[in-house]
């Protein structure tokens, strides 16, 4: 399969420079789109250290129970990009604007109904949940605020997804700065200058979120002009491509929420570790999120490709992309590794929950460069629609490697956190072996 798709002699240096430019063009706006984003969490975070480690961990954790709320968001927005990157090189207009507008409709109603049922059951959810009472007291308030703003949160996605098809990632980027700003000058007035307290967190974010929907409503209008005719079999079509995504987000959420119930468990400073584990993530974040950047970049550079008739490019192009990636993420594990305890003092004022921050992201930036690698050669597999393939492999490795390890090394074994955070590393080198032998049979490229 390699060789049909490397049937030339070789890749001129012409050629290496075309797939290095259209690769960083729409990578270099998707890190700072991911950084606004990771700006938003990080605000979050921030302002709840400075109410109280409790506040702090619950925003940690309300933000896993959260994100499974919009995983259907997330997989039609997977199911969007794959399509409408592959439409936009096609020449098929007419298919092109339906598809924006039925995306579009199924992702305003499916938002509505799931911030309705968001705000009814996500306090039940969480009161049944094993967590320290501190955690329930100011969570449920939290994902209930947080529910509210689901439905704006869901165009927001699906609106940016649309704009990135559409090679128009820097009028996403726009959008996704404003919010990111609206959200910050929004926390530090409602927490600290209204009655709202905690809750101001919360709400700050669904607001910011309402403002950015309304600005990308601008921008894709015009992307569907003329076209009014919804259609079940697109949406079934997205929905096809969507759902394993959508799956991989449910699944890793939860696997998310099960560490923290792990970690409640811990028999001493359960509450400072569950805080430190949220510091870590942010901090992690700034990392991470570049390498989803690079991730969806890359659905968009091969679904391009691949739409035009040009499966070998595509091939080439992913692997360019995840070359530029994994050097850049490289530097960055080095800046959180130096400045560790820098960054997990800026967060809280515990010496417990910043020495265990300090010792979890010692840890995690191990794998980190085989954490970037897996997730942007992924998002190839996603551009080219393999997102099955994708979708047990991030399965088995978290709940078949990350949980059981977790579980029994951290709280069976009675290792403490430190396990837990090495069986997260070893969960990642599986990933990334699995992914990379996927990539390179090279099946993937004929699901378009």
């Amino acid at each position: 399969m390699i060789a049909r798709l490397f049937n030339k002699p070789g890749i001129s240096r012409g050629e290496l420079l075309v797939h290095l430019r259209n690769s960083w063009a729409m990578s270099w706006p998707m890190i700072f789109i991911m950084f606004f984003d990771f700006l938003i969490n990080l605000t979050d975070v921030y302002i709840a250290g400075r109410l109280g480690k409790e506040v702090q961990a619950s925003v940690g954790f309300v933000s896993q129970v959260y994100f499974i709320f919009i995983v259907v968001a997330n997989a039609l927005t997977v199911g969007t990009v794959s399509t409408i990157s592959k439409l936009s090189t096609s020449g098929d207009e007419n298919a092109l604007r339906t598809t924006v507008y039925s995306v579009l409709t199924s992702t305003i109603v499916s938002g509505f109904f799931l911030s309705i049922g968001g705000f009814l059951l996500s306090g039940p959810v969480i009161s049944t949940l094993g967590v320290p009472q501190a955690v329930k007291e100011f969570g449920i308030p939290l994902v209930e605020v947080y529910a509210c703003g689901l439905v704006f949160h869901y165009f927001l996605i699906t609106t940016n997804g649309i704009l990135r098809a559409h090679r128009m990632v820097k009028q996403s980027m726009i959008t996704m700065a404003c919010v990111c700003g609206i959200n910050l000058a929004l926390n530090f007035t409602l927490v600290f200058n209204t009655p709202l307290g905690f809750r101001g967190i919360a709400l700050s974010t669904a607001l910011s979120y309402l403002a950015g929907a309304l600005i990308n409503a601008i921008h894709v209008k015009k992307l569907f002009t003329g076209a009014r005719r919804f259609s079940i079999e697109i949406v079934r079509k997205v929905a096809r491509i969507g759902w394993p995504a959508g799956m991989v987000q449910v699944m890793w959420q939860l696997g998310s929420a099960v560490l923290f119930i792990i970690l409640s468990k811990l028999p001493e400073n359960n509450i400072e570790v569950l805080a430190a584990f949220t510091n870590g993530l942010r901090i992690e974040a700034a990392i991470f999120l570049p390498a989803f950047a690079f991730n969806m970049a890359n659905a968009v550079v091969v679904g391009n490709l691949i739409g035009a008739g040009r499966k070998a490019d595509a091939f080439r192009g992913g692997m360019t992309t995840a070359a530029i990636g994994v050097g850049i993420i490289t530097v960055l594990t080095a800046i959180v590794v130096l400045q560790a305890r820098s960054f997990s003092s800026f967060l809280s004022g515990n010496e417990t929950v910043i020495g265990e921050s300090v010792r979890y992201l010692y840890i995690s930036m191990a794998s980190e460069p085989f954490m970037a690698w897996a997730v942007i050669t992924g998002g190839a597999l996603s551009g080219a629609g393999d997102t099955r393939g994708i979708m047990k492999i991030v399965v088995f490795s978290q709940w078949a490697v990350r949980l059981p390890m977790a579980y029994l090394l951290g709280i069976v074994a009675g290792l403490g956190p430190v396990a837990v955070w090495w069986s997260m590393n070893a969960s990642i080198f599986v990933h990334f072996v699995l992914i990379t032998r996927r990539y390179l049979r090279g099946k993937w490229v004929d699901y378009a």
